[in-house]
């Protein structure tokens, strides 16, 4: 007697994934809910148990790379010893790491067939995860600080993470070195950059920041 074939599991990960398949199958996003549906064999109500729309989907595979990101750096024993400084390489290191392993689906998700960075409303939850990471960690900071007027402005820190994050996506889209280690120069310059002007010892960073900026611009 055959065996029966067992049930495909359908989550939220099953349906991402499906999804990122599509899109780079077809080189077009889904028209519909029921055409995408349709394509992968699965009912409607069983997409709408995870997801409201098609576009609620291109928000949550940004969602789920950064909770990828943050369950992988604290499965690291030693990451809760982490300075704050390192806690935010670690992080950029580990989140572009995971881009780069969907590196094809990110690049067409980013620009589509509208150009660069059209579709930036996808990133709206990200920027929220990231913004609330990085008050976290000027939050912790403060914490060991004695004087009111020693502490960071927690606002200012967590925005200009997000910027930072900006300009490394858009640097990451354009990098062709080998393994694209100049993304993860442009990482370590901009994360140590940042870091050193809340220390006040910013001159001498900030000045290698932005020559490494000049020549990849030149370049």
């Amino acid at each position: 007697m055959a065996a029966t074939k067992s049930k495909q599991n359908i989550d939220s990960q099953y349906i991402i994934s499906k999804y990122m398949e599509y899109v780079l199958e077809n080189d077009m996003f889904p028209k519909s809910v029921y055409k995408f549906c349709k394509a992968i064999k699965i009912k409607e109500e069983e997409f709408y148990q995870f997801f409201g729309s098609v576009e609620s989907i291109n928000k949550g595979i940004w969602n789920t790379f950064f909770t990828t990101t943050m369950s992988v750096m604290q499965k690291n024993k030693d990451y809760e010893g982490f300075t704050s400084r390192d806690k935010m390489l670690t992080f950029f290191y580990t989140f572009f790491e995971m881009l780069t392993l969907n590196r094809s689906y990110v690049l067409f998700a980013l620009d589509g067939h509208d150009g660069p960075f059209k579709n930036m409303v996808q990133l709206k939850s990200l920027r929220g995860h990231i913004k609330d990471f990085a008050k976290e960690l000027i939050e912790e900071d403060n914490d060991h600080k004695l004087y009111k007027v020693t502490k960071n402005p927690v606002g200012i820190f967590s925005e200009g993470a997000w910027l930072q994050f900006l300009f490394l996506l858009n640097f990451w889209t354009g990098d062709e070195s080998p393994g694209f280690e100049k993304t993860d120069m442009a990482i370590e310059k901009s994360v140590n950059t940042i870091f050193d002007l809340f220390d006040n010892t910013p001159l001498n960073n900030v000045l290698d920041f932005g020559k490494f900026l000049w020549k990849e611009k030149v370049m």
